[in-house]
């Protein structure tokens, strides 16, 4: 089953770690280049478009010529708070070249759950967008301690879409889409074109699989679906490392599992 995102015209765009980075940890500008020139046609195309994008932690850890990656708070926050800057210089380069203008926007828990901070950062969302500014968000990762984080940018992504009320999140991973069983370790695992309901989604493992420079594996994104399904909207898990992914959903020609949620 091929999927297509042409009748959405609001749409949140989650980009992993893995769809920026190389094993080591430092940027690939290759395949970042290629998914901006992507987004750059969807924003052409005449839609709203909101990126939340992971890759902060992995920047800062080539940066800073880390051997791995950090395990505490502290060093995680150092390597956000150097990663941040790289990431952002690096996303402002490429969407320059299209003309497009695009902003940060660093998001906590709170900044989505209280109801004051709610409204400010829906508020800020809309204005950017109404400008065709296309926002770049991420976790304020270096404040951001257990009370007051959201995790992993799977379920910010979701948190973002139901909260300004966009039509569909397009999750950006390193694998296909949803299977019945782990693809890494059962060659016999088939992929799940499409899932309608909470009940479907319960049916099938999850398990943990993950990158190592990423936070979030397939139950991040069963977790996020969840979000989805609570606000009644759409959800694409397809994998970023596909030719022009972003044009093939917008030709109606892509390969990979879609959440349908609406009522």
């Amino acid at each position: 089953m091929k999927h297509s995102i042409k009748e959405f015209n609001k749409i949140v765009i989650k980009i992993g770690s893995s769809s920026l980075t190389h094993e080591s940890g430092l940027l690939d500008l290759w395949k970042m280049e290629s998914i901006v020139k992507q987004i750059a046609n969807l924003y052409n195309s005449g839609r709203s478009i909101i990126v939340v994008s992971s890759g902060a932690i992995a920047a800062g850890i080539g940066k800073m010529k880390l051997p791995e990656k950090p395990k505490s708070i502290p060093e995680k926050q150092a390597a956000a708070a150097v990663g941040q800057g790289t990431l952002m210089h690096m996303y402002e380069k490429f969407f320059s070249e299209y003309g497009i203008t695009v902003a940060q926007v660093l998001l906590t828990k709170e900044d989505m759950v209280d109801p004051q901070r709610k409204t400010h950062s829906v508020n800020a969302l809309s204005a950017l967008t109404k400008h065709s500014v296309i926002p770049i968000v991420n976790e304020n990762d270096v404040v951001a301690i257990d009370e007051i984080k959201v995790g992993d940018n799977d379920t910010l992504s979701a948190a973002v879409c139901k909260m300004i009320d966009f039509e569909n999140l397009i999750i950006l991973s390193d694998i296909n889409g949803v299977y019945n069983k782990d693809p890494r370790k059962f060659e016999d695992a088939t992929m799940i074109p499409k899932i309608n309901s909470l009940d479907d989604l319960s049916k099938i493992d999850a398990g943990d699989a993950g990158s190592k420079v990423g936070t979030g594996g397939m139950q991040t994104k069963f977790k996020a679906a969840r979000i989805i399904a609570s606000a009644e909207k759409t959800m694409l898990i397809v994998n970023s490392g596909t030719p022009n992914i972003l044009n093939l959903l917008l030709e109606g020609n892509a390969d990979g599992t879609f959440f349908d949620f609406r009522g």
